[in-house]
């Protein structure tokens, strides 16, 4: 039996309490809100749950063995820290934190106290990731040209970050986890037009091999669009995230170019083939990742959503941003040998910091 204490009920907080509540290898001891409305909440909700406004009350506890931070991303570091400090395992709210600096302080506190952090990249436990992932390893789509997502809306408005540090981070941590090269370098373009904020954003990133990947992000869309392109050499895939049933299609189509002695002998044969749509496992990603977090502290795991991922995540991030700053200038992002110059990785294998790990794990 794991005992957790929740930081944060407000939009995203529910839903994690509820999945914790429903494990049977969990114990949600305490929840912690300022609001005055959401402890009420709380406390309609699940009388046998004890809510405090304070912080410490959790921090101190010592039978709370593991902290859930679900609270707005400056507050993060903050409380991360102070769970770790206090020998807390930490399941972090996405992004991980608000700067390279933050998670990496955060990520060599973790190693040294031997606990667990793990950042709610939630995406990666659909079934449709998990079944993009496997297609992508067993050679199902072929070599890897580009990855296309766009996530717009209308709203939600957030006050302390830009559209980038809100929807994004989903798609970069899919991105992240399916794609088994880092990026190198990032541009970014957006517009603020009702605050100080960019509430529209394109960005591009440039992988090796030629390998390119696009994210349109927009709190100003008169409708709601969730839908990924994948092209690749054999197969191409769709996955529009808002379909009920198909979820994920899969196109035998393609391009075979039979000759390229000169730019008039360039033979170009257009390939079109049966669409299928795989099954895709039914399960909340939520619960199943909440039911990973959970087996990473009783078998001593390292989650593959830890702080480093965390960590490849918010570095993109400051990338987009640097360059957002300076009107869609491109900036290059730290190198795998830089990353693990900044973490002490004395004890953090070096499988983990550069993400290679992610092809061998079934999760």
């Amino acid at each position: 039996m794991v005992k957790f204490g929740v930081v944060g009920y407000g939009y995203w907080g529910p839903n994690v309490v509820r999945n914790l509540e429903q494990l049977e290898e969990v114990e949600v001891l305490a929840v912690c809100d300022r609001s005055p409305t959401s402890r009420r909440q709380v406390q309609k909700t699940y009388p046998h749950i004890h809510v405090t406004n304070d912080t410490n009350d959790l921090m101190s506890s010592r039978d709370i063995e593991a902290i859930a931070v679900v609270t707005p991303v400056w507050t993060h570091y903050e409380l991360a820290k102070a769970a770790l400090e206090n020998g807390k395992h930490v399941f972090v709210e996405k992004p991980f934190t608000s700067s390279r600096s933050q998670a990496e302080e955060l990520i060599e506190l973790a190693v040294r106290k031997n606990l667990k952090c793990m950042v709610d990249h939630t995406f990666l436990f659909t079934g449709a990731v998990r079944k993009i992932k496997q297609v992508l390893q067993d050679g199902t789509l072929g070599k890897l040209y580009y990855y296309d997502s766009t996530r717009v809306n209308l709203g939600l408005f957030q006050h302390d970050i830009n559209v980038v540090w809100d929807l994004a981070p989903h798609d970069l941590s899919i991105m992240d986890h399916l794609i088994q090269q880092s990026p190198e370098a990032i541009v970014a373009t957006g517009q603020t037009h009702l605050n100080a904020h960019e509430d529209v954003a394109f960005i591009t990133l440039y992988f090796p091999d030629k390998v390119i990947a696009h994210i349109n992000v927009n709190w100003l869309s008169p409708v709601k669009v969730r839908t990924t392109l994948i092209g690749c050499e054999k197969k191409m895939l769709v996955w529009n995230d808002l379909e009920a049933d198909e979820k994920i299609k899969i196109y035998d189509k393609g391009v075979n170019v039979t000759s390229q002695e000169g730019l008039y002998d360039l033979l170009v044969n257009y390939r079109s083939g049966d669409m299928w749509a795989p099954q895709l496992e039914q399960v909340e990603a939520l619960r199943a990742e909440l039911v990973y977090f959970v087996r990473c502290i009783t078998n001593d795991e390292v989650p593959f959503n830890d702080g480093v991922a965390g960590l490849r995540v918010v570095s993109m991030l400051e990338a987009a941003t640097e360059s957002l700053g300076q009107r869609g200038a491109l900036v290059y992002l730290p190198s795998q040998a830089a990353v693990r110059k900044a973490i002490d990785t004395s004890k953090v294998p070096r499988s983990i910091v550069t993400g290679s790990h992610l092809a061998a794990t079934g999760d």
